[in-house]
Formats: C-alpha cells, sequence, structure tokens
C-alpha cells in the first residue's frame, strides 16, 4: 500500500518494506465468555475452525432457485389422468383431473360438471382422490 499522492503521514515510514511485516490485530469481544480455552487466545486466533475447502478452490455452489417438483407433480398427475380434490382457501373441494397447468393457473375437468380454472393462489392444499379416506 503506497501512498499515491507522495505525501507522507505521521508515524509511517517511507519505505516500502516497513508494510511488509505489520500484522493485523483484531479484538476480541468475547473473552471472558469462552469456555473452551478460559479466556486464552487459541493457536489460530479467536475465530472457529473452518472447514476445509475443495482442493480446486472453487467456491460452493448455490442451491437452485428452483427445483421443478411442482411441475414434476403435476406431469404425473396429469400423464396417469389421476382423480385429484383440489381444496380452496374457503374449504371448497373440487374433484377432478388437472388437464393443464401454466405459472398461475390449473385447468381442472370434472365430469357432469363444468371444467375449472384455478388460479394457484387459491388453492389451500390438494391430495389424490384414492387417498382420501386416509385424510378424513
Amino acid at each position: 500500500m503506497k501512498d499515491q499522492t507522495g505525501s507522507s503521514v505521521i508515524g509511517r515510514g517511507s519505505d516500502s518494506d516497513s508494510y511488509g511485516n505489520r500484522r493485523l490485530v483484531r479484538p476480541s469481544f468475547n473473552q471472558g465468555h469462552r469456555s473452551d480455552n478460559q479466556g486464552h487466545r487459541s493457536d489460530n486466533g479467536d475465530r472457529p475452525q473452518r472447514q476445509e475447502r475443495p482442493s480446486n478452490g472453487a467456491k460452493k455452489t448455490a442451491p437452485p432457485e428452483q427445483t421443478h417438483a411442482e411441475n414434476f407433480y403435476y406431469q404425473k398427475q396429469m400423464q396417469s389422468k389421476t382423480q385429484m380434490v383440489i381444496v380452496l382457501q374457503d374449504d371448497e373441494e373440487v374433484h377432478g383431473v388437472i388437464e393443464w397447468y401454466d405459472k398461475y393457473c390449473l385447468k381442472v375437468n370434472r365430469e357432469g360438471e363444468p371444467n375449472l380454472l384455478i388460479y394457484k393462489p387459491s388453492i389451500k392444499y390438494m391430495y389424490k382422490e384414492s387417498e382420501e379416506t386416509g385424510n378424513k
């Protein structure tokens, strides 16, 4: 870290070698609360032990934003034409087969009744009609 303006700062040496052997000193805020070393510094300072990084130096990747599990579930139920029970926020039950879906809606085909386009935020939960005896 050289001073680029050329002015000298009081207390600093002018040669660049004086910066090479300085250490960063960090205060330890929790010395009185340590139970493992009774307030004494450990070999590596007051930092907790870090886990080893991969040998190639790469950072750990973040988990994916979307797992597509919802899409997979809808696809499976559509392909098998599974009779579903969709419980809405007002506890009304809709029985039918999911025909298609998108980001915001489900289209449900019902026998003997009109087909419905259901807005996803209005759905409380859904389950297979064959599992109905276990839910009531």
